[in-house]
């Protein structure tokens, strides 16, 4: 029997958001003995737990067909390596910082200067793009230090909160790119891995629709209904069921969380009244 092999960070931020979309997904993993390898119950999938730094060579070797990674790893190690989908959590940035103290202008104020990172490649292309040369330091983990021990002038890192570089004394600068967790596709992955990806991927892609969407009921006077339908941005036209009081109707639809306010105040003002917001747990198309 056919089967996809799936890797995920075997610890760390992408870890349970990467477990969570799988169980959203319905696909039962159990992983309590701290296996680096497990096969869901209900699902033909292989979970491989792996150091995140290594998930694109593997991806590239064919070891797995598929892996859930920030794009920025791929930016930096597998540049290759087609994404079959964004997922939308795990959002971060790689920027440049330096001492809050350093008198930075531009780009250019850097060159010739000594960066540290963790993201070699990356910062190479970067600066290169920007025609400049940069004395690289390569180091793993801590790089926020650099700066204060005298080992670089400034630095290259993942910022999410940016609350990292505010506690060693640096500032964001420069954004180099945005990044958040994708499914990447092994080049090698076989045809019968990626009939099972097709599957896989439909179930996420219901349960991102369904994180981004809320359902709506509410009352709304039948003569207000058309105003109140152009409103709405349904996925084909609101449902509509007469209420017992005469000349009501109860108008159910979908909306998106992105302008989830902006609705409901052009829906108040239109008329509606007794409107209520549930979650969905599944959005299939």
């Amino acid at each position: 029997m056919s089967i996809l092999k799936i890797a995920i960070q075997k610890s760390g931020r992408l870890y349970d958001d990467s477990i969570q979309l799988l169980k959203d997904s319905g696909i039962s993993i159990y992983n309590g003995n701290d296996q680096l390898k497990v096969t869901a119950s209900n699902f033909p999938l292989e979970v491989y737990f792996l150091r995140n730094s290594d998930i694109p060579q593997y991806l590239i070797d064919g070891v797995v067909d598929v892996a859930i990674v920030g794009d920025n790893l791929l930016v930096e190690k597998g540049k290759n390596i087609s994404v079959a989908e964004k997922l939308g959590f795990s959002k971060c940035k790689v920027s440049v910082a330096v001492p809050k103290a350093f008198n930075y202008n531009s780009i250019s104020d850097l060159n010739g200067l000594r960066v540290a990172t963790s993201y070699p490649n990356t910062v190479i292309d970067y600066f290169s793009s920007k025609g400049m040369e940069v004395d690289l330091h390569q180091i793993s983990g801590s790089v926020e230090i650099a700066p204060n021990i005298g080992l670089s002038d400034a630095i290259v890192d993942i910022v999410s909160s940016g609350s990292t570089l505010f506690k060693n004394g640096l500032k964001e600068v420069e954004v180099i790119l945005k990044s958040e967790a994708v499914l990447a596709v092994s080049p090698q992955i076989a045809q019968e891995a990626k009939q099972i990806l097709d599957k896989l991927q439909f179930r996420i892609q219901a349960v991102l629709r369904s994180r981004k969407s809320k359902y709506i009921l509410m009352n709304v006077p039948n003569e207000k209904i058309p105003v109140i339908t152009k409103i709405l941005p349904v996925l084909k036209s609101p449902t509509v069921m007469p209420l017992s009081e005469a000349g009501w109707s109860s108008l159910h639809s979908v909306i998106e969380e992105d302008t989830f306010w902006e609705v409901i105040d052009q829906l108040k003002a239109a008329g509606a009244e007794g409107i209520l917001v549930c979650p969905i747990e599944k959005m299939v198309l």
